[in-house]
């Protein structure tokens, strides 16, 4: 039998998957065997009480005459015995539905904590936000019509949209049927929204499921085949629309009730579970159940849970029990009732007069029901907990909003638990929270009429940022709750602790934490018996991995992915910004951490950027959509998101997951770029400021610095970024000035002094200085206080001196700004000079014309004045060279090591990941190389060989140069795609070349030793064939071949060449023509297709690479001396003796950064924000003109109309029922006043009233 269920394919692995992991279940799941045959006294002796035949029951059971005489009612507890299960696994429902459902047989009595971890963990059903017990309905009574609309309209509906679980008895008959077939049906229609999905799980007795031998298995189905007979008829068969089965064992067959005892303990333990991502939620899952018409025999089981508080929605009007418990508690309730003199006593009970009319109620409702005085007793007490129950007229109210039903019969049920301190509305925000119905809570609870408190909505502010309810996050920071009160640095660590395992942000959250943890356990103990750091280490991840994680952990990770471009973060709230060492920050970070953490309990300084920070870690897309418009700084912050995500999405695995954190990232950098288009049309001069402004929430990086480190090319392709770029690069010169001006004036630098070049007007030199230093003057135009340096490089300069040594990034923002010193003012001479010469283009034309000076003086060296080793050279044109190789590598020390903030290791990383840089380090490496082996007659030609290729390396070079060229630029970018491509054909032309070369020699020549000779054969030759260079006299036997050869191997193992193969030529032939037909025509056919591939794609876009690029290299020459190799060693002297000896500090150490403080700084992000508002604005206006919102609209437009529709409707109905009514009264009054007229004991002293027209008007037109 197993092998025939693990037939049918693809599904072997899995199913010997499930097989293994569910191998556990029989050892603790059990079922129940009746053991006792207790005679029926009904059946003449042939069944036991327990519903089996006599013949079903072992001889053991038989066999026990003694108790079978003694005992006269058969009990399960005591008359059944536990084995191991033997039916669990999984069932497939035969014609029915390829999905598999879940099943087990347990018995009664089972733990219920371990049969929810079982559905939960091992079945992987998602935990309930709600769970929904439907309770009656069975058998094959007919379910009134209204009652189906309430299930399949209001209950699936709602719990769809709360993520809810459904139990019923999961059987194809009376009200489980209509529930199965409901979740099918919403199932069908929602199954593009995966979330929130409903889950039917039934909770039926063994003894009374149809065909059940089908599921026995002592070893589990993986699936068990289960064939349903009759589905046009209810039946007790499983319904296949279930996502899950209990199947409860009290040993009876047959017999229903026996599920009822586990059901009830199973939904009070989940009702004390927590909602959320591992029960991270704020509030127990909400357990509700519904009760459905039911038998006279369930007002025990609403009794027993009413004693329990578990709250019950009873559907009046559906018939039975539920019609009884309507007309119990809403008539007794409206009837005054006279309370027994003891009330003040615990123990006092209700008064006859309300016993008597329930004992009424229960005659009317069950007049078949012999034992009526134990229902009494039971609906007394069910009415002493009343408050519990809500009563739901299904059939007069409909099932629109029945989630709002839902949610006020568990409120009601809460506020009778609750204390009366507790805010009322409490409990209700939290079920809104729970079930994600953020439309619930606008129109129940933020209407205006509640006034909430920061302490009320702050554990449902924790609820909804863990679980992912950014619309909740904005609700409550739109009513009251302030952030900076509720974001601590103790709450930021526990918003990462509840990361969700199996993440990105886990696992790097815990390689940190491992790193301190080893840091930790190697500090020296007193103990004798010293262990191994890395078993410590695991020892304490084992204890508590998630709990222990900080913000050290978290700085960790973010300088992981940020920390080439920013500062680390929170390192301040740590004590540890002073530190640079990585070591020695580890160490304190370890010694602080375990002791008190006083840092906790302080406000966080950026709330809104580490929620941003938070949410875009974890990839999800609204959360920090919205903490990114609650931020400041949005161009950077965007930038940033965009950073991280990019750099994230290169250590996920899962692609699914890589696409959507590239998708979130472009979306920012399409943001980031949008927003600053706002900024530039606004005003341009400020949107300079916002472009090199240093961030002090970002780590004192610049949105430049951040796009670059963001590969935001789209970003760097605006207009306004372009445009600052020029700027810079332009210095104080005209944008416009020609290139032929530039190399007269670098020739003849006196003609710097004429107009032959233009200098931007000294007046607007003056503005700018009036500017800066002192901001907080009044009555200034308020566009002199931003962008206005910007446009000179040697402001930009001043700006950076004078910032130095004032407050660090972290408190730039809190602290005042002293007075600046103002630099002195120049002589003419001087100013012009500098503007000319310090400018980032004279400095580019410089290197660029003493580089093609560098490549003269070094092809001249190799063809003309290479001497031979000392003592007879080298000559001096080639010391010169030396000493120009020299300065350049004196140049690259410089640009690595002695610029910017980063430590040295993050300098390397950077410097190796350039390609360019490579280049150069290749160069300068075979440069060494060279000048070393042409030292020594030995290496000589060795030497001089590798200079040559050097030659090559640093020629190369030139293309990186020219890249600044509008037109060469975007070429060089293209070129480098194709060389991409270049290596792909390679590949397959080297497979080709090594078949055919290894072929081809091995059948034209069958013995011939010499390596040099087979090298060149095998590879070199055929490679020339491709261009055409075929050597027919060789190959070919049929001509004439002058080529002296042997065929003695003694002379061919001496160096002589060996003859040809004659007898196999002809395959040669043949190898050589197809050989050619697939290198000459498909595959140099393939490279052009590549390369036209290649061209169209990177051609629309090259400008966009293009302005990326030309950024370093901006960058580049603005940070370097004026003066290019090899005088710039002078400007090395310079800046040696100004930094070592005379201390001044570096005002190149930034590129283009610009400090604001004060007002300045305040100004600038809150005319930012204004034009993010404004763009948000406009965004909104475009989504809301769009068709789908539209369409949204029209529908709300119609539910409100159908509703309405429906509502008068009902009125009708209701004043019908009016009609029908007064008039039944008006006839009684007229029989009343009929029969008074003709009787004789009462005389009226006047006549009856006769009866008036109410509408004379109709009356006449009639």
């Amino acid at each position: 039998m197993r092998e025939t269920i693990r037939e049918g394919g693809g599904d072997g692995d899995t199913i010997v998957k499930s097989e293994k992991d569910q191998s556990w279940i029989p050892k603790i799941i059990k079922k129940r065997v009746c053991t006792t045959f207790v005679e029926d006294s009904f059946s003449n002796g042939a069944l036991c009480q327990c519903g089996g035949a006599r013949d079903a029951h072992a001889s053991v059971a038989l066999g026990d005459y003694f108790s079978t005489a003694m005992v006269n009612h058969w009990d399960s507890a005591q008359h059944s015995s536990e084995y191991p299960t033997d039916a669990f696994g999984e069932i497939q429902f035969a014609g029915a539905s390829k999905r598999h459902s879940y099943f087990l047989r347990l018995s009664w009595d089972t733990p219920p904590s371990m049969v929810y971890t079982l559905i939960t963990a091992h079945w992987g059903l998602p935990s309930p936000n709600l769970v929904v017990s439907v309770v009656g309905g069975e058998g094959r009574a007919k379910v009134k019509t209204w009652v189906r609309e309430v299930l399949r309209q209001g209950l699936v509906k709602a719990s769809q949209s709360t993520g809810a679980w459904i139990i019923t008895t999961g059987l194809r008959e009376g009200v489980g049927r209509c529930v199965g077939e409901a979740v099918r049906d919403h199932a069908t229609a929602a199954s593009s929204v995966p979330l929130n999905k409903v889950v039917a799980l039934g909770i039926a007795p063994w003894g009374l499921v149809h065909n059940r031998t089908q599921l026995v298995n002592s070893q589990g189905s993986f699936p068990a085949k289960y064939y349903v007979q009759n589905t046009s008829r209810d039946s007790c068969c499983l319904d296949n629309n279930y996502q899950a089965f209990l199947l409860v064992d009290d040993g009876s067959e047959g017999r229903r009730g026996g599920e009822t005892g586990f059901r009830a303990k199973l939904e009070d333990y989940i009702s004390h579970q927590r909602t959320g991502i591992w029960g991270s939620g704020s509030i127990d899952i909400p357990v509700l159940c519904m009760l459905v018409s039911g038998e006279a025999s369930m007002l025990e089981r609403v009794d027993l849970s009413l004693k329990t508080s578990m709250p019950w929605l009873v559907l009046a009007g559906s018939g039975g029990l539920a019609d009884f418990l309507s007309d119990l508690l809403e008539n007794l309730s409206s009837a005054p009732a006279a309370q027994s003199s003891g009330e003040g006593d615990g123990e006092a009970g209700p008064s006859v007069d309300l016993k008597d009319r329930v004992a009424e109620r229960v005659r009317k409702h069950f007049p078949s029901e012999a034992e009526s005085d134990k229902l009494v007793e039971q609906a007394l007490s069910i009415y002493q907990n009343r408050g519990f129950i809500t009563i739901y007229h299904g059939e007069q109210e409909g099932p629109n909003d029945f989630d709002t039903v839902l949610l006020k019969a568990l409120v009601g049920a809460s506020k009778q638990r609750t204390s009366v301190d507790a805010s009322p509305y409490n409990e209700e925000l939290k079920l809104a929270v729970t079930w994600n119905r953020v439309d619930i809570a606008k129109s129940e609870l933020f209407n205006g009429d509640i006034q909430w408190r920061y302490d009320d909505l702050e554990d449902s502010m924790t609820d909804a940022l863990v679980n992912d309810k950014p619309q909740f996050v904005r609700l409550f920071t739109e009513n009251g709750l302030n952030i900076l009160d509720y974001l601590t640095y103790g709450r930021l660590e526990s918003l990462y602790r509840s990361v969700a395992d199996g993440t990105m942000l886990y696992q790097l959250l815990q390689r940190r934490l491992v790193e301190r943890l080893g840091t930790v356990v190697t500090v020296p103990t007193s103990s004798n018996m010293p262990e191994s750091p890395s078993k410590v280490a695991a020892e304490n991840m084992h204890s508590g991995p998630v709990t222990d994680i900080t913000l050290f952990e978290v700085a960790g990770v973010l300088e992981l992915l940020m920390g080439d471009v920013c500062q680390p973060f929170y390192y301040d709230a740590l004590g540890l910004e002073k530190i640079s060492s990585k070591r020695r920050a580890l160490r304190r970070a370890s010694k602080l951490l375990r002791g008190d953490c006083f840092y906790r309990r302080e406000r966080c300084l950026f709330p809104w950027a580490s929620l941003f920070i938070w949410a875009v870690l974890q990839n999800r897309s609204e959360m920090a959509t919205f903490f990114w418009e609650m931020a400041g700084e949005s161009v950077l912050s965007a930038l940033s998101g965009c950073k991280i995500l990019r750099e994230l999405s290169k250590l996920e695995v899962e692609t699914e997951t890589k696409l959507s954190m590239k998708e979130l990232a472009q979306r920012f950098e399409t943001v980031a770029h949008d927003v600053f288009s706002s900024c530039y049309q606004s005003n341009e001069g400020r949107s300079f400021t916002l472009l090199i402004r240093k961030s002090p929430v970002w780590g004192g990086t610049t949105c430049l610095q951040m796009g670059m480190g963001a590969d935001a090319r789209l970003f760097f392709s605006h207009d306004g970024v372009q445009s600052l770029l020029s700027q810079i690069w332009w210095g104080d010169m005209e944008r416009n000035t020609e290139v032929w001006k530039l190399l007269l004036t670098f020739f003849c630098p006196v003609l710097c002094y004429t107009n032959l070049i233009s200098f931007r007007k000294q007046e607007d030199h003056q503005q700018e200085e009036e500017g800066k230093p002192n901001e907080d003057a009044p009555g200034r135009d308020n566009d002199s206080l931003y962008g206005a340096t910007i446009f000179s490089f040697s402001d930009i300069k001043h700006i950076e001196a004078d910032s130095q040594g004032l407050s660090t990034p972290r408190t730039a923002t809190i602290r005042g700004v002293p007075h600046s010193r103002r630099p002195p003012k120049r002589p003419f001479v001087v100013s012009r000079w500098r503007q000319f010469w310090f400018a980032p283009v004279t400095a580019f034309l410089g290197n660029v014309l003493m580089y093609f000076l560098f490549l003269l003086l070094f092809a001249y060296v190799l063809l003309v004045d290479f001497k031979p080793p000392p003592p007879k050279g080298p000559a001096i044109t080639e010391y010169v060279l030396y000493f120009w190789v020299f300065t350049i590598v004196c140049e690259e020390i410089r640009e690595t090591f002695f610029l910017g903030t980063m430590n040295w290791r993050q300098r390397i990383r950077v410097y190796i990941q350039d390609v360019w840089n490579k280049c150069d380090l290749t160069a300068i490496i075979l440069f060494i190389i060279g000048l070393i082996c042409r030292m020594f007659n030995w290496s000589y030609g060795f030497g001089r060989d590798i200079l040559c290729v050097d030659y090559m390396v640093f020629t190369l070079r030139l293309i990186h140069i020219f890249a600044i060229h509008r037109q060469l630029g975007p070429k060089i970018i293209i070129v480098g795609k194709m060389m991409k491509d270049v290596f792909f054909f390679l590949f397959f032309l080297g497979v080709w070349l090594m078949a055919y070369g290894v072929a081809n020699q091995a059948l034209l020549y069958s013995y011939d030793p010499r390596l040099d000779r087979i090298f060149r054969r095998v590879f070199y030759r055929p490679y020339l064939h491709i261009f055409g260079q075929i050597p027919v006299e060789e190959m070919d036997v049929g001509k004439q071949w002058d080529m002296p050869c042997t065929d003695n191997i003694t002379r061919i193992d001496s160096g002589e060449e060996p003859c040809r193969v004659l007898y196999s030529n002809w395959l040669v032939v043949i190898l050589l023509v197809v050989y050619l037909l697939v290198t000459n025509i498909l595959l140099i056919n393939l490279l052009i297709a590549m390369f036209s591939h290649t061209f169209t794609e990177v051609q629309a876009n090259s400008d966009i690479y293009w302005k990326f690029q030309r950024y370093n290299l901006i960058v580049q020459y603005h940070s370097r001396p004026s003066l290019a190799p090899p005088f710039i060693i002078l400007s090395h002297i310079n800046l040696f003796i100004k930094r070592t000896i005379r201390k001044v500090p570096s005002v190149k150490i930034h590129h283009f950064v610009l400090q604001l403080k004060g007002k300045a700084a305040n100004r600038l992000m809150t005319w930012e924000t204004i034009q993010k508002e404004d763009f948000l604005t406009a965004q909104n206006k475009i989504q809301k003109s769009s068709d789908s919102e539209r369409l949204k609209r029209m529908s709300v437009k119609m539910d409100g109309m159908v509703k309405h529709l429906t509502e008068s409707r009902d009125f009708d109905h209701r004043l019908r029922a009016l009609e029908s009514e007064m008039e039944y009264c008006s006839n009684a009054l007229s029989w009343i006043v009929d029969t008074l007229a003709q009787g004789s004991t009462f005389k009226p002293p006047r006549p009856p009233p006769t009866l008036r027209d109410a509408f004379p008007s109709s009356s006449n037109s009639s």
